[in-house]
């Protein structure tokens, strides 16, 4: 990668006593000691991210590790030349960030936990199978369920709950498995890239507030293309039979439906509390786990029995049936919580590198010099390798100078590349665990090409159908 020379020739003749004077002046610290040290760290760190399946070690432990390095290392060059506040500053900057990214989650995650705790996710796999669909009409079941599922539950959640619907109908059945497995993952990816909380990387666009939550309705047919294409492609390799339909009913617990209508309403709140209002989102999202909790104080007293009410406080373990306690505290500590860590590591490892300067250097690289479309077509691609958060936040961090249309391109390629391979997706990860020995890394790379021929479909597809919102291009801060 060739740096830009102008940006070059700052990084090289930039005296370091300038930090002082000029502490938004960075480039200096890109040649410097502190900056190599600083990527050094942040690889490393991510190395042993990449190597969590084989080590063992959470991918929260080593980038948590990072950010204390690398914003010491930062802290400690500002405190040599005089400046003791600039960091501190920063540091809280992209503290605010990650709050408002991790409150939002948290109560998602919540919802979530609570509406499987309820039975629901359980009840609609218990009701697909008692359905009688041949394996093709299952096939598209789970893919199209995932792709409008994922909206509004997270990715990995909803390839979770549709890859066991695939699972339990094709025993024995591994090319239907594979095949079932690659559409839902493509689908639940594709799903959240066309709504601001499908996916992280659209939360945090939304939250940024590079796009308004009803622009991202205008991914939904480049998405849709995005599935549809690899997943006509594999629907040849599954056959045509009908299973055995299971002996299951479904099962939902009191309250479950209501929860349901909560979730659906705390978001239209939190859509309508951002736009209107202009408040941060997580302000509606913590208003609606006020609300799940209330429900919940209000569901176990009618219970009516002191032993489901003392089990929501935690005090024992209640089960009657359709009565059973709601407990909303045990919900939240159900959370991804390493996922949560993860997130705080890279928000604050990018963060760093911005701060000393590396991302001013890749923005003037990738969106001056290759331009736009090149640049963010490529963000898919390296998202499919390196996990699409960091690669999203350093994007949104270098804030280049782009059009409505640009910014709804990149969330699309961050969204969906992912795909192109079994490891570039929380969805992929968790099915390779679920499906071990089927859906493998080298399965899911056998039919990579189809993937990547709905990923330029869907490219091109948004850069036709959308062609209005590359008019405008509005002028980015820079990191």
């Amino acid at each position: 990668m060739r740096i830009p020379s102008a940006l070059a020739v700052v990084a090289w003749l930039t005296p370091l006593g300038a930090l002082a004077a000029e502490p938004a002046v960075l480039t200096a610290l890109t040649t410097h000691w502190i900056g190599y040290a600083s990527l050094a760290v942040f690889a490393c760190a991510y190395g042993l991210v990449i190597l969590e399946e084989w080590s063992g070690m959470r991918k929260s432990i080593p980038v948590l590790v990072a950010a204390l390095l690398i914003w010491a290392l930062i802290a400690w060059i500002y405190a040599e030349h005089g400046d003791n506040r600039f960091v501190a500053h920063t540091v809280r900057e992209s503290l605010l960030e990650y709050a408002e990214l991790f409150l939002f989650l948290l109560v998602a995650m919540t919802y979530l936990n609570t509406l499987e705790e309820r039975g629901i996710f359980d009840a609609l796999r218990i009701w697909l199978l008692s359905r009688g669909f041949s394996l093709r009409a299952v096939y598209w079941l789970t893919g199209a369920l995932a792709f409008f599922i994922s909206p509004v539950a997270d990715n990995m959640t909803t390839a979770l709950v549709m890859s066991s619907v695939a699972l339990a109908v094709g025993r024995g059945q591994a090319r239907f498995v594979v095949a079932s497995c690659i559409s839902i993952v493509v689908a639940a990816n594709a799903g959240g890239a066309w709504s601001p909380f499908g996916d992280i990387t659209t939360l945090m666009v939304w939250q940024k507030g590079r796009l308004a939550a009803h622009e991202f309705l205008a991914l939904f047919a480049p998405a849709l293309i995005n599935w549809l294409v690899p997943a006509a492609i594999l629907s040849c390799t599954v056959p045509r039979e009908r299973p055995g339909i299971g002996g299951e009913s479904p099962r939902i617990r009191r309250g479950g439906i209501v929860i349901i209508f909560m979730f659906i309403a705390t978001i239209a709140l939190t859509v309508t509390v951002h736009s209107v209002l202009h408040l941060p989102p997580a302000l509606g999202m913590m208003g609606g786990l006020g609300a799940l909790k209330l429900y919940g104080w209000l569901l176990n007293r009618a219970n009516g029995s002191a032993e489901a009410i003392l089990s929501a406080r935690g005090g024992i373990e209640a089960d009657t049936g359709h009565a059973r306690a709601l407990d909303v505290f045990e919900q939240i500590a159900r959370a991804e919580w390493d996922t949560l860590l993860f997130f705080y590591g890279i928000m604050m490892c990018v963060g760093g590198l911005g701060t000393l300067g590396y991302l001013a250097l890749g923005s003037a690289f990738l969106y001056g010099q290759l331009g736009p479309w090149t640049a963010n077509i490529l963000v898919g691609i390296v998202s499919a390798v390196i996990d699409n958060i960091p690669v999203m936040y350093a994007v949104l961090t270098m804030d280049p100078a782009m059009s409505d249309g640009h910014w709804l391109l990149v969330t699309l390629t961050a969204g969906v590349g992912g795909s192109l391979l079994s490891i570039g997706s929380a969805a992929g990860v968790a099915l390779m665990g679920q499906a071990r020995g089927i859906y493998t890394f080298f399965a899911h790379l056998r039919w990579s090409w189809a993937v990547a021929l709905g990923y330029v479909a869907s490219v091109a597809f948004h850069a036709w159908f959308n062609a209005d919102t590359f008019g405008i291009v509005h002028p980015g801060t820079g990191p």
